[in-house]
């Protein structure tokens, strides 16, 4: 029979845990235990923490989880993007903390092909970051079913950002964000940040570490040698944060690291990692200084194709990935102030997501791309090229009464994409915070016979100012090169102009 203990909150004693006292998972500094019934763990450290620690434990688990729950989207943010401790226990003078367990989609279900080694294990990041376990050569690849496609790591880094952008909101930073501490579910677009409890507080508890290698800011890396309170040591906090989102964004999309070229800056190993990913850390695709490029040769064949960013390289995210990238690797690398925000991120993210095209090729394993704005756009992953016709919509708002503005954002239409609220009107904005009504479609794009069609769910006010002709709801409106439709003549609602591109 299975040996249960009892511990109570330090918060409040009438609260009290259970947990099967056996065969603790083992983490970096925490033994973890699981109730009876899996609802929740309850991880002891295993050593005793100072009243430091203890502090900061309490205001994360009380004051920092009460922002969130009576914040906007309290349920998006607890149950889908953080793994948040919501209580502190102690034990034999061993601290703990109460932490919901992980949705079962982020487990393995079924592990390596060939191998069922870490079938049932978490699925940390570091999995889908990587060329080699997704290469048909490698012998223990990954199985296809739970790599899911390009398209899936778009919504899996909005969520990151959406989690980051929420910490730095109420004056928090991670301090160790890496594929390490989140887990992320490919075939539901899913991602989920943990490891909660070393939350950076400025100006009141400072960071435990300085990060996880491959993440750490190169300030970090290069004032470590530094006392802890020297002024010129620089240590984890929100900008060290932007840092590792960055790199993180980058792993997720190119499955390389931005920074690990062909440089060698010392022959001791450990110098030269600390020279190159600190002080003289230089992004492998500088479009000035090449010297740290990535060397083809030499690498391992089942990391040619993505370590190689003569193949794909980081323009292939598209304008506004791009821009983001060349600010964090190249004038933010070492200008920390310089760094996109979390919230630049998702809203780069978002406006690529609406210039992605599905590959032609069935067999293309990432099966969506960007389009490139060439006039023959093709698939870079598989080289296959669009068939037939590309709309291109420029959406346009009204500046004022004469006069209509670009937005910066277009939408590349295919077979069967939904239009939606937040591409019909400026007041309606695609975060965290839509409703379930605002998520509802309002109209569809399809090839019907031969020609690209609108059809008009639910918006009351579209019209085809080209023809000056209402389109009312339930009827439709051909994409012709030149259309302008004005989507809402609501205040906020926006035009769009349609372009055809790839005319035979």
């Amino acid at each position: 029979m299975k040996k249960t203990v009892t511990v109570a909150s330090i918060l409040d004693n009438s609260k009290s845990y259970e947990y099967v006292d056996e065969s603790p998972i083992r983490g970096g500094v925490k033994d973890v235990y699981f109730s009876p019934e899996r609802e929740y763990v309850v991880a002891f450290y295993r050593t005793p923490l100072d009243a430091g620690q203890k502090e900061r434990i309490m205001r994360i688990v009380s004051t920092y989880l009460g922002n969130i729950q009576n914040g906007n989207s309290s349920d998006y943010f607890l149950n889908e993007i953080f793994r948040w401790p919501y209580d502190i226990v102690e034990k034999n003078k061993l601290t703990g903390i109460v932490v919901p367990v992980y949705h079962k989609k982020f487990f393995f279900a079924k592990g390596y092909i060939g191998s069922d080694n870490i079938q049932g294990q978490d699925k940390v990041g570091k999995w889908f970051t990587a060329p080699m376990f997704r290469n048909q050569q490698y012998p223990l690849r990954l199985d296809h079913s739970e790599l899911g496609d390009w398209l899936s790591y778009f919504q899996i880094t909005i969520n990151i950002s959406r989690g980051v952008k929420k910490l730095h909101q109420m004056g928090l930073a991670h301090s160790d964000l890496s594929y390490n501490n989140i887990l992320i579910d490919p075939v539901t677009k899913s991602a989920c940040i943990i490891d909660i409890d070393g939350l950076v507080v400025p100006k009141l508890f400072p960071p435990e570490v300085i990060g996880t290698a491959d993440f750490i800011a190169p300030e970090v890396l290069k004032t470590k040698h530094l006392s802890m309170q020297d002024p010129g040591r620089h240590l984890p906090n929100q900008k060290t944060d932007l840092h590792a989102l960055a790199v993180l964004i980058y792993m997720y999309l190119f499955r390389r690291h931005p920074l690990r070229g062909g440089k060698i800056w010392d022959l001791d190993s450990e110098k030269d990692e600390v020279i190159s990913m600190g002080e003289k850390a230089l992004f492998i695709e500088h479009f000035r200084d090449p010297s740290n490029q990535v060397k083809a040769d030499h690498l391992r064949k089942w990391d040619a194709f993505w370590g190689d960013p003569q193949k794909i390289p980081f323009t292939a995210a598209g304008p506004y990935l791009s821009e983001l990238f060349r600010k964090a690797f190249i004038d933010g690398l070492h200008d920390p102030i310089r760094r996109p925000t979390a919230n630049e991120w998702e809203t780069a993210l978002l406006k690529t997501a609406d210039l992605i095209q599905p590959c032609h090729n069935p067999e293309c394993t990432e099966k969506w791309y960007v389009f490139d704005n060439s006039s023959n756009p093709k698939c870079p992953f598989c080289g296959t090229a669009h068939r037939g016709t590309l709309p291109v919509l420029d959406l346009y708002f009204k500046f004022d009464d004469e006069v209509w503005k670009p937005e910066n954002h277009r939408l590349m239409v295919y077979n069967n994409q939904y239009l939606f609220k937040w591409h019909v009107s400026r007041k309606v904005i695609r975060n965290e915070n839509l409703t379930m009504q605002d998520k509802m479609p309002v109209g569809y794009f399809t090839f019907h016979e031969g020609r690209w069609v609108l059809v008009n769910q639910s918006l009351s006010s579209m019209k085809d100012v080209t023809e000056q002709k209402e389109i009312p709801p339930g009827s439709m409106v051909e994409l012709t090169d030149g259309k302008k439709i004005l989507l809402s003549a609501e205040e906020g609602g926006r035009l769009i102009f349609v372009t055809l591109a790839n005319q035979s």
